[in-house]
């Protein structure tokens, strides 16, 4: 009698195939400064997007194939971090290679009381600072911007430098942002271009415009809860006042399933967008820089909805970059930040930064590990989530994290390689790396600005912004 064979998933499969780093013999030159000269720069972020949710990073299901399909040919980093947990400081920090303390586009309001209400910009509280469309377009690149508005509005100040900024409907989908984009892109094809795409078809605010299909919800859901962006809110505000929601194991599952149908549909979305590319001829002249600004919290830690921790679930974010002319994929386990992705741009394109510019960047070009080689950075983390926290992280290379609450004094160590989920506080077991990893901490934070009394000068005159 046959024994029967295991049949591992294709999403699986796909990632051991990474995996096996059957990269290096396709390869024949090194990738030098200025080796892309003059090639286009795609910027595409799926916001909110986890990266325990992306099938090329080891998900069950088979919801990013488009996405997979360029993190097998180009470069996938499966350690990379976001700078925050909430979309206004995180992608400003991934558009300008600063922390969220240093741009200081921490919150959507930068003065919020009962009888002053104050949008931050990035040009008021950071006027030295320069975004990578600003750099871009003044070396000679149309720049367009097509985004969902929200948290990533132009009255923050990301539509400095682009020619064209589209912000659609709040919290808008790429169902609004590429339409714009292929037509901006048909009457500029001839020069080289930078594009910023964005969509929030995965965010919890995004319902699906024809509705929900529920095809992942297996076994049928009994539970009471009925998914969307009203009743997703509800459960958010419960967690941000009570500090915890109740939620069953049924219930997360269901979330789950419709927050993959959203994945899917987005993926789907932007393969008709990458088509239009190949279409146009322009796809092999294009540098393609896939990536989440956070990612969501799916009651790993009693919470729901992004921006009030520095959990895994939340700055672990999916990064992929994909270099025109090169064949086969890369796995980089190194860990890299979101304010590593503008330098290794520039990087790429040769173009020769400024001093102020070199000062600005705190991130470091990327191109040592797209050649194979390593390198270790710690990474830094930071969220004043409409006021309602104050929390820094460090994760080192190692895979020791420290996470400290500056509202509350609260401190917690994990060591990620045995507790990936970050559920055993080590703080009382192993105080000496705690304390070590306290003070680098603190060293970094004076080293932006920042001081343990930050929270109370934060907060001084301020309540809590009770609008998403």
């Amino acid at each position: 009698m046959r024994k029967k064979k295991h049949i591992l998933p294709i999403a699986v499969l796909a990632a051991l195939c990474l995996q096996s780093i059957c990269f290096a013999d396709s390869r024949t030159s090194k990738i030098k400064p200025g080796s892309y000269a003059g090639y286009n720069i795609l910027f595409v972020s799926f916001d909110a997007l986890q990266a325990k949710h992306t099938s090329c990073l080891g998900y069950f299901r088979e919801v990013t194939p488009t996405i997979d399909r360029f993190a097998r040919e180009g470069f996938l980093f499966n350690n990379a971090t976001a700078q925050s947990s909430w979309t206004v400081p995180s992608t400003m920090s991934f558009i300008t290679s600063l922390y969220p303390s240093q741009h200081k586009v921490v919150n959507k309001y930068s003065v919020y009381t009962e009888n002053q209400k104050v949008f931050a910009n990035l040009k008021e509280l950071s006027p030295q600072s320069l975004t990578l469309a600003q750099v871009l377009k003044a070396n000679g690149y149309a720049t367009g911007g097509f985004t969902g508005d929200a948290g990533v509005g132009a009255k923050f100040g990301f539509a400095q430098g682009f020619d064209k900024y589209f912000e659609g409907p709040v919290f808008g989908g790429m169902d609004k942002s590429i339409p714009e984009a292929i037509n901006w892109l048909q009457n500029n094809s001839s020069r080289k271009f930078f594009i910023f795409l964005h969509g929030y078809d995965v965010h919890g605010q995004f319902d699906p415009p024809g509705g929900f299909t529920y095809k992942y919800v297996d076994p049928p859901y009994r539970g009471s809860l009925k998914g969307g962006k009203n009743e997703e809110a509800a459960i958010r505000e419960e967690g941000l006042e009570k500090g915890s929601v109740s939620l069953t194991a049924e219930d997360v599952r269901f979330w789950r399933a419709l927050y993959d149908e959203k994945i899917s549909d987005i993926d789907k979305r932007f393969a008709g967008f990458i088509q239009e590319l190949e279409t146009m001829g322009l796809l092999d002249k294009t540098i393609v820089i896939l990536f989440s600004d956070h990612g969501t919290e799916f009651y790993e830690h009693k919470r729901f909805d992004h921006g009030y921790s520095l959990y895994e679930e939340l700055i672990h974010v999916p990064v992929v970059i994909w270099l025109p002319k090169i064949k086969g994929g890369l796995v980089i386990g190194d860990q890299v930040r979101a304010i590593d992705i503008m330098p290794t741009v520039l990087d790429l394109l040769g173009v020769k930064a400024p001093i102020n510019l070199k000062q600005q960047m705190q991130g470091k070009s990327l191109l040592p590990l797209l050649n194979g080689k390593h390198i270790k950075l710690d990474a830094f983390s930071e969220t004043d989530y409409r006021f309602y926290a104050c929390k820094r992280s460090i994760k080192t290379p190692d895979g020791l994290k420290f996470i400290y609450s500056l509202d509350t004094g609260e401190k917690e160590l994990y060591d990620l390689k045995k507790d990936p989920g970050e559920l055993v506080n080590l703080l009382k077991a192993d105080p000496k790396t705690a304390y070590e990893l306290e003070q680098k901490l603190f060293s970094w934070m004076q080293g932006t600005g920042q001081d343990e009394d930050h929270y109370k000068k934060l907060l001084k005159g301020v309540l809590k912004v009770k609008e998403y």
